[in-house]
């Protein structure tokens, strides 16, 4: 409950957008725009009087026959993840045979997920709205597959990169050896915007910062897969890859019961449990609190879905408070509740106003304090942002063979750090072929794609990198694997990248599969929903392990 006090100095709506950092979900290198977005209220469009369930079984009328053609699918010149040489890759054979038999009934199953999506009020928001309009979810109902035996690499390799990160992190805040022994420039880390001198010295439970991770991950034209950044600072978009499934779960559910497709709705259990861990009384039912900026941010759906799930309670600022025993407690009407644990969905810098920005009226004054006393645990730790660097980010290889001696299971795309002379009159050179990033910021902001950019465009950003040349790095424009995907009535090749999400405590947690975001308008590498992207469901399946047919007969 909040205090008079508190609702006197509520934020303003531009601090509860922007406390958050990094959008939901996040973009990336393939993202030249800036700014957008997901998220809204949560819950049933209670406008429709319709459930999702009754959305899916009550279609109010037949789509158009106008014939799904797979065999005139083509993706030239790109890794599609679904066709190679006009057949279906090995672990996609079930279910492409499956779709194909639908024929125009694929376009009904689309239609039918729409209509769950609007029953179920699934949303995302635009910061560029300047009525921060809710949209419905943009979603496409043919799943992009990957095989077990593939996942599983996949899988090793964002656990022994999050390993590395959390070791690198943990050492920096504490002995630093990483700069002493010369494998990060100190220069780098003194010029690192998201360093925070109120971490040093603290030594979270297991050393773990990053609890939470959402990397990104995107496929060359041949094949290979590469860590595009690493989100672990507040990273987002899991909501949406758990609703996903359960629309799919609706449209296709004989292809669940004859597949077998690994689940993904444990997330929020494992979550929870990795939380209720980190709790510093030991309790056997800690009290956890997920910290949101208010119904104003553009993740607000995925903060109202997450504590739901977990049983959590779902608080802003003015719910909390740091008392004189330097604790945290919940203001609730029968008094006030003391918080072990706080899942926090707001940037460092709007935490705590004693600690960062003293305007911030979305943070709790004293939190910092708690924590550096032991007497609250926070996820993501503050100061876990100095790995979102993407100056860092060049130098994770070297990290995971510092502090694991191991080599890198998933490669880096090839990246170049303008504050390096040589490196910079490279970039400079050759602009048309390059992707150009800001090292610090988030969800696709100031991201610059050479190949579509104008002259004007090249030229501001050729000054933005001479003037401020750490705070830029470069990387190749990658061909971006392809997905079939529905638009007007006809399955074409998409370009996709994938999220998937990790978490960090005893036992690492890797997601079967994640957010698959799609670039639904044609030849376009943006798949941010923004700017006209989408998602996929994404099914992690053993091909080798079959049920039964769609005809009834036994696959086995």
């Amino acid at each position: 409950m909040l205090a008079p006090e508190v609702i006197r100095q509520m934020p303003t709506r531009d601090q509860r957008r922007h406390a958050a950092g990094p959008a939901a979900p996040g973009g990336s290198s393939t993202d030249p725009t800036a700014g957008s977005s997901t998220g809204s209220s949560a819950g049933s469009n209670a406008g429709t009087g319709t459930s999702a369930a009754q959305a899916v079984d009550q279609l109010a009328r037949p789509a158009a026959k106008t014939g799904v053609r797979w065999d005139e699918y083509r993706s030239p010149g790109f890794f599609d993840e679904m066709l190679v040489g006009g057949g279906a890759r090995s672990a996609c054979e079930g279910v492409l045979g499956y779709l194909s038999s639908l024929g125009d009934d694929l376009l009904e199953r689309q239609r039918a997920a729409e209509l769950a999506i609007k029953a179920m009020g699934i949303t995302f928001a635009v910061y560029a709205d300047a009525d921060n309009r809710e949209r419905s979810w943009p979603f496409d109902v043919i799943p992009r597959v990957i095989s077990t035996q593939e996942w599983s690499a996949i899988s090793a390799g964002l656990v022994q990169r999050l390993t590395a990160l959390n070791m690198f992190i943990d050492d920096l805040y504490g002995a630093a050896r990483v700069v002493a022994d010369g494998v990060l420039p100190l220069d780098v880390l003194a010029s690192s915007a998201n360093f925070r001198p109120q971490c040093v010295g603290v030594h979270p439970r297991g050393g773990v910062w990053a609890h939470v991770c959402g990397s990104d991950l995107v496929r060359d034209r041949d094949g290979t897969v590469y860590v595009l950044e690493d989100n672990l600072r507040v990273p987002s978009g899991v909501s949406y890859m758990l609703e996903n499934r359960l629309i799919t779960k609706r449209v296709f559910a004989d292809l669940f019961r004859d597949l077998d497709i690994h689940p993904v709705d444990s997330y929020p259990n494992k979550l929870q449990e990795m939380l209720a861990a980190l709790s510093p009384r030991g309790a056997e039912w800690p009290t956890i609190a997920l910290l949101s900026p208010g119904v104003f941010n553009s993740a607000y759906f995925e903060h109202v879905f997450l504590a739901r799930q977990m049983g959590a309670h779902l608080v802003e600022g003015g719910d909390l408070m740091v008392d004189s025993d330097d604790c945290v407690y919940l203001r609730t009407v029968s008094g006030p509740v003391r918080v072990d644990v706080i899942y926090r969905r707001i940037d460092d810098l709007w935490l705590d106003p004693e600690a960062f920005r003293p305007d911030s009226l979305v943070g709790v004054p004293g939190l910092m304090r708690a924590w550096r006393a032991g007497n609250v645990a926070i996820a993501n730790a503050p100061g876990a942002g100095v790995a979102d660097d993407k100056v860092i980010y060049s130098y994770v290889p070297a990290l995971i063979r510092y502090y694991l001696g191991e080599e890198p299971k998933i490669a880096n795309v090839p990246t170049y750090l303008c504050h390096d002379d040589t490196t910079r009159s490279h970039v400079l050179a050759n602009l048309d072929e390059l992707v150009v990033k800001p090292a610090n910021e988030s969800g696709g902001m100031g991201v610059f794609v050479g190949s579509f950019a104008s002259r004007a465009e090249k030229e501001l950003m050729r000054a933005r990198i001479e003037a401020d040349p750490r705070n830029h790095i470069a990387q190749p424009i990658l061909a971006l694997s392809t997905a079939p995907t529905l638009r007007d009535g006809r399955v074409v090749p998409r370009h996709i990248d994938l999220r998937p999400f990790i978490l960090s405590g005893e036992r690492p947690y890797v997601t079967q599969g994640g957010l698959t975001r799609v670039a639904l308008t044609e030849g376009s590498l943006v798949v941010n929903s923004s700017q006209g992207g989408g998602s996929k469901d994404t099914w992690v399946l053993d091909p080798t392990v079959l049920g039964v047919r769609p005809d009834g007969t036994d696959a086995s």
